[in-house]
């Protein structure tokens, strides 16, 4: 398919089931929010290594939070519950409950008790006996004392399904040609509800493909999109393209993973072939992968 200049391959995106949890930290400032955020979600990029994929989802206004003051949501994607919850309650303690001024809150409608992740549940700990609960609308808070006067956190939050590794690789003239257009294309996927896009800015140069010819590594250099290895026989590049980048979804459902996917590529194709742009296509590991299948035509239709 030929768009505006644009080849877009006839293939698709594979992406695997994940748990995911939201939650609401709001501050005094959007700035104290911001950097709480940040840190909450800092080594966040992938599961291969290191434990869950995050992202700052948005920022909020105070009409939008539990407590009436400047926030963000912040979406943390696990393999499953028990992972998910170990990664919320280390980052809670070490980034958020640290930060000036902060609060949190669940920001998922409450579940079953089997999906439970905790927040204050245990974090309250730390209050060396000091801490006090209070129950408000059948939601249990703790207020935990700390130097800057008390961290208020709601008790728990709940896992709920979600959808992980979605991607659009993007196929350049040149590295800035590319990086331009991942830029502009992330900032669109990002105005997309129910997702982020954990890695550096939204962009990941190192793409990968499923396993690897040495023992242990789960994963390796996608190399049939390496440019300086196009002389090999499973290169996929064009003599056009000489710099490629990847930029990686994740959502609470599949819809939402479907919707930044079609965001980002309407954007690239709006951009058309003088923004430097070559073509578009996806990781398809022919099913190694997961059962979420976005086909980059369809999407389009």
């Amino acid at each position: 398919m030929l768009l505006n200049g644009i080849h877009i391959e006839n293939t698709y995106a594979e992406a695997f089931d994940m748990k995911a949890t939201r939650l609401i930290v709001t501050a005094d400032t959007p700035a104290w929010a911001r950097h709480a955020g940040m840190a909450a979600t800092g080594f966040a990029t992938s599961v291969i290594a290191c434990g869950c994929e995050a992202g700052i989802e948005r920022e909020l206004a105070p009409e939008e939070t539990p407590d009436g003051r400047p926030g963000v949501s912040l979406l943390f994607f696990a393999t499953g519950r028990s992972v998910l919850g170990k990664q919320v309650e280390t980052r809670l303690g070490q980034c958020i409950l640290t930060c000036p001024g902060t609060a949190c809150f669940a920001g998922v409608p409450r579940g079953a008790k089997e999906d439970l992740i905790p927040l204050g549940r245990k974090l309250r700990y730390f209050g060396d006996g000091q801490q006090m609960s209070k129950l408000l609308g059948g939601r249990r808070y703790w207020r935990i004392p700390v130097m800057d006067g008390e961290f208020l956190c709601e008790e728990s939050s709940w896992s709920v399904p979600a959808v992980g590794g979605g991607n659009l690789l993007i196929l350049a003239d040149a590295r800035m040609a590319a990086l331009e257009a991942a830029e502009a294309a992330a900032d669109a996927m990002r105005a997309v509800p129910n997702v982020v896009l954990p890695f550096p800015g939204g962009v990941v140069r190192s793409g990968s493909k499923v396993g690897a010819k040495y023992k242990g590594m789960p994963a390796s250099t996608n190399d049939a999109y390496c440019p300086t290895l196009r002389g090999l026989p499973r290169s996929r590049l064009p003599a056009e393209v000489e710099s490629v980048l990847e930029i990686v979804i994740d959502g609470l459902t599949a819809a939402d993973v479907a919707a930044a996917t079609t965001a980002g590529l309407m954007c690239l194709i709006g951009r058309g072939r003088g923004s430097g742009v070559w073509g578009i296509t996806a990781g398809n590991y022919g099913g190694k992968l997961g059962r979420h299948h976005f086909h980059l035509h369809e999407l389009l239709l």
